[in-house]
């Protein structure tokens, strides 16, 4: 999986697993992509900070002992968990 896809999926699982900590299935699905980012990417210290007032969110870590950051949309980010909240099937949490 591509570094740039590893950090959206684990950026949008880790909004889902904090806005539903009883979803067990969020928190599976949130280690599988964090696995990939530290095994496959050699990625460490992940850190998010959303900024609202610019509409992104920013994910730090350290990668090969160098401090980076990678920027998403807010919106984009978290569509995931606006899709789960508005469907019948998954917002009895």
């Amino acid at each position: 999986m591509k570094e740039q896809d590893a950090f959206f999926n684990w950026l949008q699982m880790h909004i889902v697993a904090e806005a539903r900590p009883d979803d067990g299935a969020a928190k599976e699905t949130l280690d599988f992509f964090e696995m990939i980012l530290t095994e496959d990417h050699r990625v460490s210290g992940l850190d998010v900070e959303i900024a609202e007032e610019r509409d992104l969110v920013v994910i730090r870590y350290v990668q090969q002992g160098e401090a980076k950051s990678v920027q998403f949309d807010l919106e984009s980010a978290a569509k995931l968990l606006e899709d789960i909240r508005s469907n019948p099937v998954y917002n009895n949490q």
